[in-house]
């Protein structure tokens, strides 16, 4: 017991009764992320790692897990899975010509034909067990741009023809004089052609579509070598080397999904076809054979510095560029991904973004799990490349943590593509696309021949203006950010963006590649106090958000940070890039490694002791430089890294030994956001197609109506269903947009002369549906038999079933693919089964001389115009599912598309 005195039960009664301005002080509500630390665990092998989260072990692990193991896992109560759009699989060819004998992959129409050898549909159906789609270009059809390539895309007509490739290849190889051996394998001056792929066999979906088209090229005569590794080697083979020395000529590439959905993508066509974005074979390492294409570079460049006067003139570029770029097939691109990912089932706070998924930044910041103030993510690769935000960051295991250690000026909305501010708000004013601005005489330009700030001058113009008003805070290290951070940003924009010459020192062959492209677009720029900027641009966008973060105003780092960066490269002890470090056989900088950092620290002392203050900065004291100085040799004397940045959490450490990083919630008073700021973004309000009824077959000249419904928590009046009829050839032949009524229905109508543009044969629908607050599209597609004579219309889901004609369903599953006997066993023909598995995918259909569609990863349809079951008979349907203890429904219809018979069947 405590004996208190008058004095102290008078001190406690004031700290409990409080003014009402003293509660308001103590409540104020917390800034920064909902957790206090998040710590990131390195788990390579992805069936542990489910192990853990299922144990609690692990909170949420921050890679796709095995597909093999979702449906065992779905029905788990103590895991959720999330389902993701995620990255891409591409296959990257070397064109360089060999100049000792002769590389398939320099001749344009090999590297053509290779889309006809790849099997796109097996590789989603069986490696990807259905949880992505075909893949032809950068855009996948989860890509709002999507819509505006789909005709382009599609009259390439990429199905699976390997008789066609090989006739192809045949006819480009003798032309490039390459013969046949009496072995069946291509020689070129009595020489075997060799091949070497380079496989990533830490992916085993890359090793299986390795292993894939390892085999179809040996089967049109190419001998194979094989060379497996993971993305460490491929920096150093594929990316790292001069591509003419013939070490690689395939490359299995897995790309990750954007930081943030895009909603008009101007960057995707130039880095993923265009050479000047120093991602093509060469990937400009100085000295190396680079692939060129002129019309790539100037169709990608107009698109990425708005060089257009119309939404229809961007659209036409942009369908330009991807021709082309499929066209040359330097990337060949293979399939989307739905990556799925597991986290514990009490974590709540995951903002599914549309292209970054369940590892968005907004994940990071928003994720929460009751009774915890800390989460554990497993991930995949704890360390794969640089931390510098120069030419780092270039790995998706890096920039995923990255994202919640740094706040950048604007962002995307997740589910809109939508630019947004975050640091930067910003107010446009255009005179585009085709007028112009003053820009004022005192606004100024970094001068990098004389190495100072020149007026912009008088009678200069420019078609832009943005002004951003900017939201400080204090770096990591606990100095205030200012003007100077922002002023030193552009310094170094203009710096490394141009290039001087062979004695240029502050330039790097993949950014200033890059940047250069954007310099002759920054016309001024102006502060008007120390947190508002005004800069002017040559830049149009239909857009303002676009114009807004087409060059932006903010820092990702301390300046004293970049200019210490900057010494140490310039100096020769380190390189921004990769390329760049290959090249110059110097260490590829990262801040998060010690011995990277110490370098960094001692660039900062010797700035101490110089008493230095950069030329850009020459209004800073040398006082104030220094305190800088002092701030961050600290911070890396404690941290054993030189990670600063601005964002909700800080890099609190990275432990090799213990393969871990751990990042900490940044609390301080001067951070802008309050706990639960991106809260909205938790729910994505995504559209839905149901009960689609569209006929089977059509009399071709004959007028038909496709009905349907769309289920969104949106209003209707925001959703747009666009639909597209594709003919045999794989062409267009009708499209258009309509919007559902008040009740959610649509109904679309198709006249004769849209039906008579059919082909005889097999037709393709496809139906896209999205909302103004939802741009992922739900996809919806089926086949059409065009015919004269008949039209056969299933009716919708809901419709009550008609009396059962007397049919029989046998189901039988052996060890690789499930057997369906459906016996007719009634006077009435059966035209079409639809199966649909209770808990699972279907991963491949077939009945011989039957058509046959998915109608989504569950739902399969056979169907025929000029066959049928007939009494007595039976059809034998092969399946291959990923569940065999799954039941099956199924559907039988007349000739008429009535449903004549269903039920449940499972294997006996």
């Amino acid at each position: 017991m405590i004996v208190m005195s008058r004095a102290l039960l008078f001190v406690l009664l004031v700290s409990t009764l409080l003014t009402p301005a003293m509660l308001n002080v103590n409540a104020q509500p917390q800034k920064g992320p909902s957790l206090n630390e998040i710590q990131f665990i390195h788990y390579l092998d992805e069936n542990v790692a489910v192990q853990e989260v299922k144990a609690g072990n692990l909170d949420l692990y921050f890679f796709r897990i095995p597909l093999e193991l979702v449906s065992a896992n779905k029905n788990d109560p103590n895991v959720k899975i999330y389902e993701s759009i995620g990255g891409s699989l591409s296959i990257l060819l070397n064109p360089a010509p060999d100049p000792n004998g002769l590389n398939p992959f320099s001749i344009s129409d090999v590297r053509f034909a290779m889309n006809y050898l790849i099997n796109r549909q097996l590789i989603v159906d069986e490696i990807l067990k259905g949880y992505g789609a075909p893949m032809h270009s950068a855009f996948s059809q989860f890509d709002p741009d999507y819509l505006v390539l789909i005709e382009t895309i599609e009259l390439f007509g990429f199905n699976y023809n390997p008789q066609l490739a090989d006739s192809m290849i045949t006819k480009a190889m003798q032309q490039n004089g390459a013969s046949k051996g009496a072995d069946g394998k291509w020689y070129f001056n009595n020489k075997p052609i060799e091949l070497k792929f380079m496989i990533r066999s830490d992916d085993p979906k890359r090793n299986a579509v390795g292993e894939l088209i390892s085999s179809e090229l040996e089967r049109v005569g190419f001998t194979v070598s094989k060379d497996f590794g993971d993305l460490n080697k491929a920096f150093t083979v594929v990316y790292g080397d001069d591509p003419q020395k013939q070490g690689w000529h395939l490359y299995t590439e897995g790309w990750g999904g954007r930081a943030g959905f895009v909603r008009y993508d101007s960057v995707i066509g130039a880095q993923m076809y265009a050479p000047w974005y120093a991602n093509m074979p060469g990937f400009q390492i100085p000295g190396a054979w680079n692939y060129q294409n002129e019309k790539l570079d100037d169709l990608s460049k107009r698109i990425l510095t708005g060089n257009f006067t119309s939404q229809e003139e961007r659209n036409q570029l942009l369908r330009d560029t991807i021709k082309t770029g499929v066209e040359e097939s330097v990337r060949i691109f293979i399939a989307s991904l739905i990556d799925p990912y597991i986290a514990s089932s009490k974590m709540e706070g995951v903002v599914n973004d549309f292209s970054a998924g369940v590892t968005s930044r907004f994940t990071l910041i928003d994720a929460r799990v009751p009774d915890k103030d800390n989460l554990t993510v497993g991930v995949k690769q704890i360390y794969q490349g640089a931390w510098n935000p120069i030419g780092g960051f270039r790995d998706v295991y890096a920039s995923r943590i990255w994202m919640g250690i740094t706040d950048p000026g604007a962002f995307r909305n997740p589910y809109t593509g939508d630019v947004i501010p975050i640091r930067t708000s910003f107010d446009v004013t255009t005179a585009g696309p085709t007028g112009k601005l003053d820009v004022p005489s005192d606004a100024i330009l970094w001068d990098p021949v004389n190495e100072k700030w020149i007026d912009a001058g008088a009678d200069k113009t420019a078609i832009s203006r943005v002004t951003y008003d900017l939201t400080y805070s204090k770096w990591h290290n606990g100095i205030p950010m200012d003007k100077n951070d922002i002023l030193h940003s552009f310094y170094f924009t203009f710096e490394w963006g141009t290039d001087e010459g062979d004695n240029d020192r502050t330039k790097d062959s993949e950014f200033t590649s890059q940047i250069g492209q954007l310099l002759p677009t920054i016309k001024g720029i102006k502060f008007i106090s120390d947190n508002k900027v005004e800069v002017y641009i040559d830049y149009w966008h239909y857009d303002e958000g676009e114009i807004a973060d087409y060059m932006g105003a903010w820092a990702s780092m301390p300046w004293e940070i970049f200019a210490a960066m900057e010494k140490v490269v310039m100096d020769g002890n380190a390189a921004f890039s990769k390329a760049e470090a290959d090249s110059k056989n110097v260490d590829w900088l990262s801040l998060i490694i010690s011995s990277n950092a110490d370098k960094v620290k001692e660039a900062l002392t010797q700035f101490k002791q110089d008493k230095f203050v950069p030329k850009a900065l020459q209004g800073l004291s040398a006082d104030q430089a220094a305190a800088r100085y002092d701030a961050s040799i600290k911070w890396i004397n404690e941290k054993k890294h030189a990670v600063i940045s601005n964002g909700p959490f800080y890099l609190e450490n990275y432990n090799p030994q213990a393969r871990t990083i751990t990042i900490k919630a940044f609390r301080d008073s001067s951070y802008p956001y309050e706990v639960g700021k991106w809260r909205d973004f938790e729910e994505a309000k995504i559209v839905t197609i149901g009960n689609v009824a569209a006929p089977l077959s059509i009399s071709k000249g004959t007028s038909i109506s496709i009905s349907g419904d769309v289920k969104s928590k949106s209003d209707p009046s925001n959703v747009q269903l666009y639909y597209f009829m594709k003919n045999s050839e794989g062409k267009i032949v009708v499209k258009g947009m309509i919007t559902p009524s008040s009740d959610s229905r649509f109904q679309i109508q198709l006249s004769g002369d849209d039906t008579s543009k059919l082909s005889t044969g097999s037709n393709q629908l496809k139906l896209f549906a999205i909302s103004n607050v939802a741009l992922k599209p739900d996809v919806y597609t089926t086949s059409i038999i065009g015919m004269p004579g008949q039209v056969i219309t299933p009716p919708p889901a809901d419709q009550k079933p008609p009396p059962q004609a007397n049919i029989s369903v046998a189901i039988k599953h052996t060890k690789k693919i499930t057997l369906m006997a459906v016996k007719n066993n009634d006077d009435e023909s059966i035209n079409g089964v639809q199966i649909k598995i209770s808990d699972g995918n279907i991963r491949f259909v077939k009945a011989r001389g039957w058509d046959r569609d998915k109608i989504d990863p569950a739902t399969v349809i056979v169907q025929t115009s000029d066959r049928a079951i007939d009494a007595g008979k039976s059809l034998i349907i092969l399946l291959i599912v990923d569940n065999k203890q799954s039941s099956f429904e199924w559907s039988a219809f007349d000739k008429n598309g009535t449903k004549i018979a269903s039920g449940t069947s499972s294997a006996r």
